[in-house]
């Protein structure tokens, strides 16, 4: 996502959400906003969050602010979970899901190469879910498995056209 984000240069109308997790923040990959299972319960009961998840022993939240930007226009980019998706299309109207896949084996190398999950557990994540999006959702699948600039390319054709023209200062 941060390659084809940085292909449309520092748009005014182009945000990606930095979710709350609760995972270090030093555990490596995206730059999230890192806290406490405590906290992110207050978070919740305070309505901070436009969208909250469990998965994979974590909570995730997508910030309330996102509908700020939602309302000037903009397009909001968020990382988010094949299980969560009935909550997203109940709070984001319209909402397009980028289906990111990869193979079974390229998926387990790469998360075995973050750190942050034992083998065992990868074996179990990759059982657990199907890649697929099941429900009425409007969907576009990039299949991740081999080099970075090939998804790139067609994560930027996806979004190129929800996007007006470049903004000027």
């Amino acid at each position: 996502m941060n390659e084809a984000l940085a292909h449309f240069g520092a748009r005014g109308d182009l945000h990606l959400v930095q979710r709350v997790i609760t995972r270090p923040v030093d555990a490596g990959g995206e730059n999230h906003r890192a806290v406490e299972h405590p906290e992110f319960a207050a978070l919740k009961d305070a309505g901070a969050f436009a969208v909250s998840w469990d998965a994979h022993g974590l909570r995730y939240g997508i910030p309330a602010a996102v509908h700020e930007k939602l309302a000037l226009g903009h397009l909001v980019i968020a990382n988010g979970s094949r299980s969560a998706l009935p909550r997203f299309a109940e709070v984001f109207d319209p909402l397009l899901v980028i289906n990111i896949v990869a193979r079974p084996e390229v998926l387990a190398s790469r998360l075995e190469k973050r750190g942050r999950e034992t083998r065992e557990d990868i074996l179990r994540r990759l059982k657990r879910g199907s890649l697929e999006v099941r429900g009425p959702f409007h969907v576009v699948t990039i299949d991740n498995s081999e080099d970075l600039a090939t998804a790139t390319r067609q994560l930027v054709a996806t979004l190129s056209p929800l996007l007006g023209a470049p903004q000027t200062a």
